[in-house]
């Protein structure tokens, strides 16, 4: 699911929340190289079911659970109602006296734990409305040919059969239950109905009473479905039939076996077109659209095989086209997109067929082929929703946000539909995977047309941040404010050290592969992985396993000092490096001489075993002009400043000029002390786009003291990140739900958010401590003043003011030594223009989650007269 990695981008658009403290200076590791690579790493040996080569073992197995089902979509009472068959399948050991089934859309009755868990109002995974869940006419257990009445008892999400005799090893029984329930109009962003203007879009999900997975690791599992938390299910063969009114498209997981009772003549043919056509086939127009034409219902008839789980969606509005995907081995399949009329400008849904094969074409063929006989993606209600064969994703998403959404949600094709991994414990091994594999392929995709090159050093802030939690959590204990980072950020991130610099692609994609072999249509827990990837890869890999993944550890290497052997440049330099925090990396240095050589070294991570300080020796002639770790910020580093040793290059700093006499000059270049004392509130507008997702900002500022911001993200309607700030009162949303702030971190947002921090610096002298550096920098072909502020909430700022204009042109936090970094971001300022007066920053570039991020100013007024109302909550 895409968007929920908007929680962490949309803070970083406008503000940050940051504990850094003063950089010290002589730093002291934290680092414990004994720890790192402790020896002691995986908690049990590998069995006769789970190998200690990564492997399933040679007794490994797993239940199996096929569906048959019938069921009516009643349009007027927007509910379906019918009939589930479950055959179910005891591959397992053990005896089981009774069975336990997952009962999903229980999620939306009043009671439930997941409205008592999750916020009554605009969460993104909250009840909007509620309902019965599911009705459940009968239930009934067929075994060894006979029917009897089921003893069962329904907890929340869960159902409990108990069997008069218990299920044997290698025994099958069926249930057979009749069920209705209400479709929700807003089903926590996985399920749902849309009224467009050519009538309701149905997205249908979670349909069904689902096998619980019972497994070799802890038997029946059983954690209720909260709403946030995704799913963990056994595979099957499904065999279903939607009876929908005649006038509509159904669309579901798998094939289509009735396409002569349901299709008309020309619909068939177009069908039949767009299988040996690379090029999108419009299958249904909005000019065939025939309501009124059509009377009765219709009876579409679906199979898909060897899956975990189907979902299906039906309109009379759907336009419908198609196009032959080419997959390994000669195979073929069938993308395809069905959406409203309000989705179909050329750079929105009608491309969407040709990203939904463009993305399942290369992962086909970068790592395991697709599955399915078709892959539909359903323009709806819903933000971004992954099912077999089938994706929902927002009717309003377009450009790079729909190739982004389209090819995250197909992404899960792979994980975990075709490797089952648990969701509900492990959100990383699908999420984080998912999105790893999504930017490999973003780059691939007509030749990086949407691709966004992440800079893993300038997203340390957001991955390391004070709010960090281990990956190695259950997503529904992990805060909101982390929790897309430790799904989604951060394990993609570690996959892609990884292949980039820890194994090389070559090593990694064998094993990646091979894990991906390995335990397709089975359930692998996290030590398969680890152990999979280790062995096929020939790499120990437990320092990487435990700092990343099972504990906050911060990546701090610095350049401590460049000395030569024997104070004789001609004998080669020596480099002395430090690993300052716990995390160990690999290193590589960018290395030029007083000649302009240019060398590359790389030093694996084991120069840490030993300590925490690396003394290398370069066999330079000459001296040496730079060193600098990590040159193309491809680590991610939490304090970069120390990264890099340079011989003085920069033009001394005039004498005469001091930090006051640069900030005064700033000061007038924008306006002019009085000018700005005269400004009492100012609003803007901003629009940018956060990996290609279009975002809308909105910020106003009200002396004294008032400050109130939003991120908008128009594909999911939803406000996803607020500030409202109104003298001693600081509070902070996001995804509608609030989140707790500290007093230090009410501060800090105070401090941060200042109309005109320069001004404030400059009439409060005593309350900042500033530095200004002794040699000039050229920041974006600009000869800059560089000026480093100590302000009163602890932060460390660094900021570079224009010699020629006196405009500030970049601005930066930095990490200290001490206390840890927060969501800092670097923004340079490309653009001022003119407001009533006041030079306003009109364009400027930041930094969201390791994207750069460009900001344009649509809209910008001064003394408006803001009502005090807007900042009331």
């Amino acid at each position: 699911m895409k968007l929920r990695k908007l929680y962490s981008l949309a803070s970083l658009l406008l503000c940050g929340i940051a504990q850094s403290g003063l950089s010290q200076n002589t730093p002291v590791s934290r680092y414990d190289h004994h720890e790192a690579f402790s020896p002691l790493f995986y908690p049990a040996n590998g069995n006769e079911y789970r190998s200690a080569g990564g492997q399933p073992g040679p007794k490994y197995w797993q239940n199996a659970a096929d569906y048959k089902i019938a069921v009516t979509l009643d349009t007027l009472q927007h509910r379906v109602s019918g009939t589930v068959v479950i055959t179910y399948k005891n591959n397992s050991p053990d005896r089981l006296p009774f069975l336990w089934l997952q009962m999903d859309q229980n999620v939306y009755r009043k009671d439930s734990r997941g409205t008592a868990t999750v916020a009554a109002t605009g969460d993104r995974f909250a009840n909007r409305s509620y309902s019965n869940g599911f009705e459940l006419k009968s239930v009934e257990v067929v075994s060894n040919g006979k029917s009897s009445a089921a003893n069962y008892l329904v907890d929340d999400t869960r159902m409990q059969v108990r069997l008069t005799d218990a299920m044997k090893p290698g025994g099958s029984l069926q249930l057979k239950i009749d069920y209705s329930y209400t479709i929700p109009e807003y089903g926590t962003d996985r399920t749902g109905r849309l009224n467009t203007r050519h009538g309701w879009i149905y997205e249908i999900a979670q349909w069904y009473p689902q096998m619980a997975v019972y497994d070799d690791v802890l038997g029946w599992n059983n954690i209720p479905y909260l709403g946030a938390s995704e799913f963990y299910l056994e595979y099957g063969n499904f065999d279903y039939t939607i009876t929908a009114p005649a006038n509509m498209v159904v669309a579901g997981s798998g094939s289509l076996v009735n396409e002569a009772q349901v299709l008309n003549a020309t619909e068939a043919a177009r069908i039949a077109k767009a299988r040996n056509s690379d090029a999108t086939v419009m299958i249904r127009d909005t000019t065939e659209f025939h309501h009124a034409a059509v009377k009765g219902n219709r009876t579409w008839h679906f199979v898909c095989k060897e899956s975990r789980d189907v979902a299906w969606a039906a309109s009379g509005a759907f336009i419908w086209d198609a196009a032959r995907m080419n997959l390994p081995g000669g195979k073929t399949a069938l993308a395809q997109s069905v959406y409203p009329a309000e989705s179909s400008a050329p750079n929105a849904w009608r491309r969407s067929t040709e990203f939904v094969k463009g993305s399942i074409e290369h992962y086909s063929r970068q790592w395991y082929p697709y599955t399915y006989p078709v892959a539909t993606n359903v323009a709806g209600i819903v933000g971004g929703m992954e099912y077999p064969g089938i994706v929902f994703c927002s009717w309003k998403s377009s450009k790079g946000g729909l190739w982004g959404v389209t090819s995250h949600e197909f992404g899960h094709n792979w994980f975990p539909m075709i490797v089952g991994s648990n969701e509900r414990k492990y959100a990383w091994m699908d999420e984080g995977f998912n999105t790893f594999i999504n930017g490999i392929a973003a780059a691939a995709f007509n030749k990086g047309e949407f691709n966004s090159d992440q800079s893993a050093q300038r997203a340390a802030p957001m991955i390391f941040g004070s709010n960090a939690e281990a990956i190695m959590n259950t997503p529904d204990v992990i805060g909101l404010r982390y929790n897309g980072i430790a799904a989604y950020y951060k394990p993609a991130m570690g996959l892609k050290l990884l292949r980039d610099h820890i194994l090389g692609p070559e090593r990694f994609d064998y094993a990646f592969k091979e894990y991906i072999k390995r335990w397709a249509f089975k359930h692998p827990t996290p030590w398969d992985f680890f152990r999979s990837m280790e062995n096929a890869a020939g790499e120990d890999l437990a320092w990487f396993w435990r700092g990343w993944f099972f504990n906050t550890w911060k990546l701090d290497q610095a350049v401590k000092s460049v000395s030569y052997k024997g104070n004789d440049p001609a004998n080669g330099a020596i480099i002395t490096l430090q690993n300052l925090e716990q995390l160990p990396m690999p290193v590589v240095l960018a290395i030029r001489d007083e000649n302009g050589q240019r060398d590359t070294v790389r030093l694996p991570v084991e120069i840490w075993q030993r300590g925490s300080t690396w003394a290398y020796h370069h066999p330079s002639t000459v001296k040496l002009a730079s060193v600098v770790i990590d040159p193309q910020g491809e680590m991610p580093d939490v304090n970069p400043a120390n990264n890099s040793w340079k011989a003085e290059t920069g033009k001394p700093v005039p004498a005469g000029t001091t930090a006051t006499t640069v900030l005064s000059r700033y000061v007038d270049a924008i306006g002019g002390k009085e000018k700005l004392k005269d400004v009492k509130d100012l609003s803007v507008d901003a629009q940018g786009e956060a990996q290609g997702t279009e975002v809308e900002l909105k910020l106003i500022n009200k002396m004294p003291g008032k400050v109130w911001q939003a991120v908008n993200v128009p594909a999911i309607n939803g406000v996803v990140h607020k500030l409202i700030i109104n003298g001693d009162s600081v509070r902070l949303w996001q995804m509608g739900r609030e989140t707790p702030l500290t007093a230090p971190e009410k501060s800090m947002l105070k401090e941060r958010n200042l109309l005109f921090p320069e001004l404030t610096f400059l009439e409060s002298p005593d309350a900042v401590k500033m530095e200004l550096a002794p040699l000039t920098e050229q920041v974006n072909d600009e000869e800059t003043y560089v000026l480093t502020i100590a302000t009163p909430d602890g932060s460390l700022l660094k900021n570079y003011y224009s010699i020629k204009t006196g405009l500030k042109v970049r601005a930066a936090t930095l990490s200290g030594q001490e206390g840890s970094p927060g969501k800092n971001a670097v923004i340079d300022y490309l653009e001022y223009r003119d407001v009533s007066g006041v030079q306003i920053p009109f364009r400027y570039r930041t930094t969201a989650g390791g994207f750069d991020t460009d900001v344009k100013v649509v809209k910008a007024v001064i003394n408006s007269n803001v009502s005090d109302d807007v900042f009331k909550q």
